[in-house]
């Protein structure tokens, strides 16, 4: 089994597929040719399921960053004998610039280490473990590097290096002197007699990379107020989780990193959760602009427009293709991280009913309407059905935002979001085709959640708004009260809510739980980081700025030393648990940034 601290590992991305780079060198997570596919690489779940390491024996100390304006990654090592970069990159296109990005992606993860100082010895291991790591492929030498064969994906190592090949792994072992640098590409499914690619071939690739990056980033990242590294940090992870070829975005590139070490909670979370992307394409509103967006809803519009008119519900997930069957499966072949069994592929929640999925789209779309311009028809008219059906259903019981695995439950957030739903519709009414009656239906029912809201989603003996209707237990969700605009932050209600979760819903660092209540799981889970920036943006709306900050930089402080979030932090070590990194949490921090910003000019904001 794995024990690497998950805020060891870096992500690369070429808005496709995603690798994690321990700060060592391995790479011990690969998924080609897109996010949710098998591994190529796993030791990040099980030490038998391959990796590619670049070791640099001696090192004594090791300095890492991403290059300016990408996920392009370099790793400084430091040794009695000299000094070597290590640069690591997931390739993108020739020739891809800002909107373009990942666009033709070749499917190639390059390397390049070049000594800077004095003498450096490497050490290199390459074992190819695909099918999460139940195939060991034959491996053999070509001309410029090495074949794996015996499976049918197909990997292509383009090497100087000569190799021994034993057992399925390469090993090699190469000294460079200041200015000297080897280069080394791994290709997946390289066309039927395509010759290794040369060093310059890699260094041009890798070059490339770096521009298109840069390109991007120049073009998209326009934030310019507190924590601005941070933020654009967190715009380029978001981007990295977006599937360019459908616009699709997934929660994270990991599957089963737990919420509690040892623990069972263990979920994978290579989809796209039409609620995780919607609320992602707003955040990217923020810390750089969301060219995506109308490809994302034209995604969905095809994804569920008919399952939504013949079934009258909307599916909460999807695989990046557009696939809806996500069947739930173990592999028990493999240890997990730190021994947390199950490792599962698929994830059990693709089924079930989360009635808040149709506020988030449709506020997702009312932030982004200028960014989106005229909508086509079947989306105005898939986006009008989203609406009809947040209608229809909100008096219904359901899983809710944390996709409880019980009996369903009035819960208050999935009412709230439907109230989104329907004053985001009569927004857009002109926008979406909505005639008079149906923009009537859709103020009454607007006005009928909120009264139910007010009345069966408070309680006095809490002395906030609950989880669930008529419920005395907390629930962080009940922070988007004020975020989403359905109170203002000042209303005696909210603060008394802010204040019981900020009082009886943290652990004693200030960082904040989803709930404390059984919900149908076995075993205990860390705060959320997500919930802890929804709770500083719920501060800055009510005027708390000083405050606001405090509890952004204790969240913010748990990011590794390149800027990433894992979902969850274990309250007793402080270590980041769960899948990683996480969209959520860096939609939360860009969304508590920017809302401390406006709280600091002196310019509210509505959801």
């Amino acid at each position: 089994m794995s024990r690497q601290p998950i805020a060891d590992y870096a992500l690369l991305s070429d808005c496709r597929s995603a690798a994690l780079v321990h700060r060592s060198g391995s790479v011990d997570w690969l998924c080609f040719p897109r996010y949710d596919a098998p591994s190529v690489f796993g030791r990040l779940l099980d030490d038998r399921a391959g990796h590619w390491s670049i070791h640099v024996p001696g090192t004594t100390a090791i300095r890492r960053r991403y290059l300016d304006g990408t996920l392009v990654l370099e790793t400084e090592f430091e040794t009695p004998a000299g000094r070597l970069t290590l640069t690591d990159a997931l390739a993108v296109g020739p020739n891809e610039r800002g909107h373009e990005l990942g666009a033709r992606s070749p499917h190639a993860l390059l390397r390049r280490a070049e000594c800077t100082a004095g003498t450096v010895e490497l050490e290199i291991e390459y074992a190819p473990r695909p099918d999460y790591g139940q195939v060991q492929p034959g491996l053999r030498d070509v001309s410029g590097g090495v074949l794996a064969t015996g499976d049918r994906s197909g990997l292509l190592l383009s090497s100087a290096t000569p190799y021994a090949l034993e057992g399925g792994s390469a090993r090699g072992r190469v000294t460079l002197r200041a200015g000297e640098s080897q280069a080394f590409a791994l290709q997946f499914q390289p066309a039927e007699g395509e010759a290794c690619w040369t060093q310059e071939e890699v260094e041009g690739r890798l070059r490339e990379t770096i521009s298109a990056w840069q390109s991007w980033s120049s073009l998209h990242q326009r934030y310019d107020g507190p924590w601005r590294d941070l933020v654009h940090l967190s715009g380029r992870v978001l981007q990295g989780l977006t599937y360019q070829p459908t616009g699709a975005i997934v929660a994270a590139p990991t599957t089963s990193l737990p919420e509690a070490v040892g623990g069972s909670r263990n979920w994978d979370y290579r989809y796209t959760w039409i609620r995780d992307a919607s609320l992602t394409l707003e955040a990217l509103w923020v810390a750089a602009c969301p060219d995506e967006a109308q490809q994302f809803f034209d995604f969905l519009a095809g994804a569920a427009v008919r399952q939504l008119r013949d079934e009258g519900d909307l599916q909460i997930m999807f695989g990046v293709g557009g696939e809806r069957d996500l069947s739930e499966r173990e592999l028990p072949h493999l240890a997990g991280w730190r021994d947390s069994r199950p490792v599962r592929v698929g994830n059990g929640a693709w089924n079930q009913r989360q009635l808040d999925v149709y506020g988030e789209l449709l506020s997702a779309v009312h932030r982004l309407r200028d960014q989106i311009g005229a909508f086509t028809s079947d989306t105005a008219s898939f986006l009008a059905d989203v609406a009809d059906t947040a209608l229809r259903r909100w008096r219904e019981p359901d899983h809710g935002i944390w996709e409880m695995r019980d009996e369903p439950r009035h819960f208050l957030h999935s009412k709230l979001m439907c109230w989104v739903a329907l004053d985001r519709a009569v927004e857009l009414a002109g926008s979406i085709g909505a005639d008079g009656d149906r923009l009537s239906r859709w103020q009454e029912g607007r006005d009928q959640i909120r009264a139910a809201i007010l009345k069966q989603g408070w309680s006095e003996k809490a002395g906030a708004f609950t989880q669930t209707f008529g419920g005395k237990t907390l629930d962080a969700s009940t922070l988007l009260i004020p975020i989403v605009g359905f109170l203002p932050a000042d209303d005696p209600r909210v603060r008394a809510t802010v204040e019981a979760i900020a009082e009886r819903l943290s652990d004693p660092h200030g960082l904040v739980y989803r709930y404390r209540a059984a919900d149908g799981l076995k075993g205990e889970e860390g705060p959320f980081l997500l919930c802890t920036f929804w709770l500083a943006h719920a501060l800055a709306l009510g005027g708390e700025v000083e405050r606001a900050r405090g509890v952004f930089e204790r969240a913010a402080a748990f990011v590794n030393d390149l800027g990433l979030l894992a979902e969850e932090v274990d309250g007793a070590t402080g270590e980041l648990l769960g899948n990683f990194p996480q969209a959520f949490s860096h939609v939360g921090l860009v969304n508590a940034a920017w809302a401390i910003a406006q709280a600091e000019a002196g310019r509210g904001h509505r959801g």
